[in-house]
């Protein structure tokens, strides 16, 4: 697979292109991401589906502009997909054949179905793992819904209810009743299914949870991952339903979507009754990381190994020359916890966090050593995206912040992330495992050197190279029954 990869997704409201960068077999991040609003499909609802010449015009030249973008990285693999503006259009070959003519571009067009896998895929690789939970993908033209079981795909569904579309049909004529008769008729077509977890793909879900974010003054500013529920989603959509387009703007809701979010909103909200959903999580992937993926992992059937994190792998990747003495960290952090995490109090599900942040605690040295913790701490902050939910990437980041006497509850800002953090007595717990383990082997030894055991209430600690370690551990604050001993 080409190291560089462009990815341009043509829809019937926007066009969009990503350039993914590979920094190992599976490991990537993103190099650059760019929108364009062309409305492909404005007017064609209106006049039998067919593509108008000014729409074309300027999706056109946003292309010529994409390539540019594209081929300036050195992307040697451009892969551009198309969806419902282009496969409802009856002249769609002409559009095609002016592209492939201009531009030396050919674009697959392609069905609802595989829309909707592509989707459905990226949410079950790059969301955290759930037992069970449909997504949906409100575009301009169409929406997919993909129904997703431990990791896999297991049902499609493409609709033709869209925001350009609803819009157009409905919007423009004040036929709000008309709209939501047409939107509840089309979903007859989706079985009753048993979850009650919905994800939302695409521009409208991700403008609304946007804007819901800032309202509710959100502690992260990551789209991808949050979690709300029904109640507080459907109460935002009504308030946006009855906005003026000045009330629009005190909602946090972007100029360039006032004119499609009233129909996009009111297609969830249709979607969400429907399905009777309660609990609701936005997506930050869609079509074009499925196309990516669906590239990158198609010799593995779609899916990533077990227990592999692009992002912890991008990390250390990328800032990781150094992570050997975290690796240890890692192993030897998982002994301490296996050995304490009952006496502490701390529930076995947070391993999982204590050994990324193990194999994170180095990667701020490659920045700078100095205050190499902080840039450990703002590294994972900002890139932990996928497979992690929020309060876990809160979690990781901040148990690799470090100063000297201090417990970890101490520096948990005053203002920010800390509403998603577990309590005080697992935080300082947890920090004190991980920044123990980094102590025991201050020496920069391996952890099978490192014997401990717990006897009569105390950790007893021994082996060859311990001397820094028993200097450096009145650096840490334990928990009160956490008593060291070395012997």
């Amino acid at each position: 697979m080409a190291k560089c990869t462009a990815v341009i997704d043509i829809g019937s409201n926007s066009i969009r292109l990503a350039v993914f960068q590979k920094t190992s077999r599976f490991a990537f991040h993103i190099l650059q991401e760019a929108k364009s609003s062309v409305r492909l499909s404005e007017n064609a609802y209106k006049n039998n589906g067919f593509l108008q010449n000014e729409a074309m015009e300027r999706t056109a030249q946003a292309l010529g502009e994409f390539l540019s973008i594209a081929r300036s990285f050195g992307a040697r693999k451009i892969l551009c997909v198309a969806t419902s503006a282009l496969r409802d259009a009856p002249n769609a070959s002409i559009f095609l054949s002016r592209i492939r003519r201009e531009h030396d571009l050919s674009i697959k067009v392609i069905s609802g179905e595989r829309e909707a896998y592509l989707g459905g895929m990226a949410c079950a690789n790059l969301l955290p793992p759930l037992p069970e939970a449909m997504s949906v993908d409100v575009g301009g033209g169409s929406s997919e819904f993909t129904l997703l079981r431990n990791g896999k795909v297991e049902e499609l569904f493409s609709l033709n209810i869209g925001t350009v579309r609803i819009k157009e049909l409905f919007f423009d004529t004040d036929n709000i009743a008309g709209a939501i008769e047409y939107i509840d008729e089309a979903l007859k077509q989706l079985p009753r299914f048993d979850t009650t977890t919905l994800i939302g793909i695409g521009g409208t879900f991700r403008a609304i949870t946007r804007a819901l974010m800032k309202k509710e003054e959100y502690p992260l500013k990551k789209l991808h991952a949050y979690t709300t529920d029904e109640t507080s989603f459907l109460r935002f959509t009504d308030q946006i339903q009855d906005s003026t387009p000045k009330k629009l703007r005190s909602l946090f809701i972007k100029p360039d979507r006032f004119d499609t979010i009233k129909p996009g909103s009111l297609i969830l909200e249709r979607i969400i009754r429907y399905t009777k959903s309660k609990t609701l999580i936005c997506s930050g992937v869609g079509v074009r990381e499925g196309v990516f993926l669906s590239d990158l992992l198609r010799n593995a059937g779609d899916r990533f190994p077990a227990n592999y994190n692009p992002s912890v792998r991008y990390l250390l990747d990328t800032y990781g020359l150094h992570s050997t003495h975290a690796q240890q960290c890692a192993h030897l952090s998982k002994r301490l916890f296996e050995l304490l995490h009952v006496s502490l109090g701390i529930s076995p599900e947070h391993h999982h966090e204590l050994s990324i942040a193990a194999k994170l605690l180095s990667i701020g040295v490659d920045v700078r050593y100095y205050a190499y913790q902080r840039h450990s701490h703002y590294l994972a902050m900002n890139t932990l995206d996928y497979a992690l939910n929020h309060s876990q990437i809160a979690l990781i980041s901040h148990l690799l912040l470090f100063k000297k006497g201090h417990a970890s509850s101490s520096l948990v800002p005053k203002e920010g992330y800390g509403t998603l953090l577990p309590d005080n007595s697992t935080l300082d717990a947890l920090s004190a495992l991980l920044w123990l383990s980094h102590i025991l082997l201050a020496a920069r030894i391996d952890a099978s050197e490192v014997s401990i055991h717990v006897e009569e209430g105390k950790l007893l600690v021994s082996g060859k190279h311990l001397y820094l370690a028993r200097e450096q551990l009145k650096n840490i604050v334990l928990p009160k029954n956490l008593i060291v001993v070395f012997s």
